[in-house]
């Protein structure tokens, strides 16, 4: 095996533990050696081996190759106990640790020591990018959470649930989202949107709209003149990102549901039996474009009924048409009895949302009780 292939093996991830993993390995391949790792840990914590590839036996003495690894200067030369060498993880003026090595065949030579060296520096330099990694992803993180701010209190009259799912195993937030909106006289605005992409920009891009959404519901318009002023809005700035949404605006007293879709999935609706269906909606171009031509659809809901409103991420599937992954959600049967928070529990566990291809929002309301003329007063607060 080549320097060149040898050193190759070393950083393949963004992982610092995978990387000191891959350092021991390759350096007891290539010394013939048992190689360990002692990091330098930012917080106070005991050291010790890890990442340990051959027999634990060999090493020294814990507290030389300790010391080493504590000490603040960037020096790179390596130091000698006996048949033990320690090289440290340094790169650039950051020590991150040491490399231990020790066989019982007998000291290394000094080109053997060089070559050690070499492979510490390399990995040093991994875990270098590995830390800075994590540091921006942490920042990222941190500002994603505070760009989505929790969804306002739907009215007393209105039983809500939701749940967001970033994909895979990442925590970060992305541009899915779901909002609720006090209107007068007991109705309530429901949404659910999609902004094209993931990471930090598509966040912030959620966050417009969610600004724009609160401020334009206020006027108390229909859901389909408030799908066109958010696409006029958004058309006009051209750094926005396209987005897709879905309102549904309830109105417990008369018991109807007023819907506008802009480029979304339809809502699915669970009577009162637990079955599932769609509830069709006319589809207007996705917000940003500046084509509009938004139109309302206006169906019965009674106190039985859920309403489910919910991103593509729930049942898309790469491959598979679309049709077949909402027929999929239809298929799905429900105890009536049934609370909004544990219907969305049996929804994401039946679809496996904890392995979407996508993130997934997903809310879930139901009419708490229809009033009573002695309620009326609370029914219409504003």
């Amino acid at each position: 095996m080549t320097l060149r292939s040898t050193v190759a093996g070393i950083g393949t991830t963004l992982d610092e533990e995978t990387t000191c993993a891959e350092l021991t390995r390759v350096a007891a391949e290539h010394g013939g050696c048992t190689a360990a790792v002692v990091r330098r840990h930012l917080e106070e914590s005991d050291p010790s081996y890890e990442a340990v590839h051959g027999d634990r036996t060999l090493l020294p003495d814990l507290r030389w190759p300790a010391a080493m690894a504590r000490r603040t200067d960037s020096r790179s030369g390596y130091e000698r106990d006996g048949p033990a060498l320690c090289v440290p993880l340094v790169s650039g003026d950051d020590r991150y640790g040491v490399l231990v090595c020790v066989r019982g065949t007998g000291p290394f030579t000094p080109p053997e020591a060089d070559v050690l060296a070499l492979l510490a520096e390399r990995a040093a330099s991994h875990i270098r990018h590995a830390r800075e990694h994590d540091r921006m992803s942490r920042i990222v993180g941190d500002l994603q959470r505070a760009l989505l701010a929790e969804p306002g209190r739907p009215h007393p009259n209105l039983d809500v649930a939701i749940r967001y799912l970033p994909v895979g195993q990442r925590a970060l937030v992305g541009g899915d989202w779901c909002e609720t909106v006090r209107l007068h006289f007991g109705r309530t605005l429901l949404v659910v949107g999609d902004v094209m992409g993931h990471g930090l920009e598509a966040a912030v891009d959620m966050t417009a709209y969610r600004s724009a959404l609160r401020y334009i519901a206020s006027a108390d318009l229909p859901p389909h003149r408030v799908l066109r002023q958010l696409d006029d809005i958004a058309s006009n700035e051209s750094e926005r990102r396209p987005a897709t949404c879905l309102i549904a605006r309830v109105d417990p007293v008369r018991g109807q549901i007023t819907l506008a879709s802009a480029g979304h999935l339809p809502p699915a609706v669970i009577d009162g039996r637990g079955d599932t269906s769609l509830l069709p909606v006319p589809v207007g171009p996705p917000l940003g474009t500046g084509l509009g031509g938004y139109e309302p659809a206006t169906y019965r809901l009674d106190g039985a009924e859920t309403l489910l409103l919910f991103t593509d991420g729930l049942v898309e599937h790469r491959g598979e048409d679309i049709d077949e992954s909402l027929n999929r959600l239809a298929r799905l049967r429900f105890d009536a009895a049934e609370g909004v928070e544990t219907i969305l529990d049996t929804v994401l566990a039946n679809l496996d949302a904890g392995h979407a291809e996508d993130d997934v929002a997903v809310l879930a309301s139901r009419l708490r009780h229809r009033p009573q003329p002695d309620e009326e007063g609370m029914a219409f607060a504003t």
